[in-house]
């Protein structure tokens, strides 16, 4: 079962999406493979410190974030992958690196990398190394409040 608070948010909001279970996996690329899902379709949440404040990237598994295009893209002075240790606290109830890609829903903003937006639908850990969910990307957009910018690198 996806996180209490991400099937309640979805389900609150009247958004179809499918959850599956899949053998454990830990990054993007794995999770991908393992429930057969495109890594283009696969979103990863990459938690970064933007001049102090902790956000939200989300990119597909088959790239990796470029720091420099993200602080270029945020106009900011400082961009940096955030430490665990800083951000683990926020994400009750979920796995460390397991984390859905809804940032608004633990007081991060939201950035999208323009390359998901291509795709119709994305997938994403539903808060475990077990689970995943699969929603149309309009619909993410909209709960995520995500905003588009070009930060990711292809691998």
């Amino acid at each position: 079962m996806p996180a209490r608070a991400l099937a309640d948010f979805l389900d609150n909001n009247k958004v179809s999406y499918h959850c599956y279970n899949h053998a454990p996996a830990v990054t993007a690329s794995e999770v991908a493979q393992s429930a057969h899902i495109p890594s283009r379709n696969m979103a990863k949440p990459v938690i970064v410190e933007a001049d102090g404040e902790l956000v939200m990237a989300v990119l597909p598994a088959n790239h990796y974030l470029d720091p420099n295009k993200l602080r270029q893209a945020l106009n900011a002075n400082h961009v940096n992958l955030a430490n665990e240790d800083h951000f683990k606290g926020r994400f009750p109830l979920c796995e460390p690196g397991g984390e859905p890609p809804f940032g608004n829903l633990y007081g991060m903003k939201v950035y999208v990398d323009n390359t998901l937006l291509s795709e119709d639908w994305l997938a994403f850990n539903a808060g475990t190394h077990t689970e995943v969910i699969t929603m149309g990307m309009g619909d993410f957009l909209r709960l995520s409040q995500a905003q588009a910018c070009a930060f990711a690198m292809l691998h």
